[in-house]
């Protein structure tokens, strides 16, 4: 399957098997992410179909879709709050970001530096990113008939060592996709049970998406070299105030 617009919007809104997938990975994000009251949200790539259930709750919800991917408005109802980027260049200012999902984006980036290095600039200190990337190891990469089969997937651990490359800190990894990618009825009424039984043995080496989250750590090297976080630096330093200095000539009546 390419991973062009029209066909992840099929996917996930038009086949069973698309909207089954859709809804376990909803429900594997919200167990990582069960609240994100007044936060700025933000998902890249072809994230629309897991930016709905927190859209009520976020401070502020939008949708950046690659160029070489195409765009479509988001969402269906009310307002766009879509906008089609370059990879390396998007419309926000520096820690704008509290929450980032990316998806279906990284197994196909030509240039995953300049990629990261934009997660980086815009993820606010102590903000999120969630990345939902294909598993190597999984039988959903190896079918052509999910955006999973598309582009080149990735195991946890060379997810760590990309995210760590760029100053931010793997946190937690999770699973979803137990079931094969196959829209037989039985396995997709048997996908719910495959969930709950994949997530209590927190089996992820069978799963066919790997979530892995990383947090944004800003620090800052004084002198002596330990390690402050920036935020500590902005405390304000009790005892340490100038004292008033008197002008000269000035008596204490003054």
């Amino acid at each position: 399957m390419n991973l062009d617009i029209q066909s992840l919007w099929d996917f996930y809104y038009t086949h069973h098997l698309g909207a089954v997938a859709q809804r376990n990975l909803q429900l594997a994000l919200r167990g990582i992410w069960p609240d994100v009251r007044g936060r700025n949200l933000v998902g890249y790539g072809f994230a629309a179909p897991f930016l709905r259930p927190f859209r009520q709750e976020a401070a502020r919800t939008l949708c950046l879709m690659p160029e070489m991917q195409g765009a479509g408005a988001w969402p269906r109802d009310g307002m766009s709050a879509t906008a089609l980027v370059h990879s390396g260049s998007w419309p926000l200012p520096n820690g704008f970001v509290d929450r980032l999902i990316i998806a279906h984006a990284v197994e196909i980036e030509p240039r995953l530096d300049h990629l990261m290095e934009e997660v980086s600039r815009v993820l606010a200190p102590q903000g999120r990113v969630l990345i939902v990337v294909a598993n190597r190891r999984g039988v959903w990469a190896r079918s052509d008939n999910t955006p999973f089969g598309a582009g080149r997937p990735y195991s946890a651990g060379q997810l760590d060592r990309l995210l760590r490359d760029h100053d931010l800190t793997p946190e937690s990894h999770g699973g979803a996709l137990y079931f094969p990618p196959s829209d037989r009825r039985f396995w997709l009424r048997s996908a719910s049970t495959a969930e709950r039984f994949g997530r209590r043995l927190d089996a992820q080496r069978f799963a066919g998406a790997l979530l892995v989250e990383a947090t944004k750590q800003v620090f800052a090297v004084p002198r002596s070299g330990s390690k402050v976080t920036a935020r500590s630096l902005l405390d304000p330093i009790k005892g340490l105030a100038p004292k008033p200095v008197k002008p000269v000539g000035a008596t204490n009546r003054d």
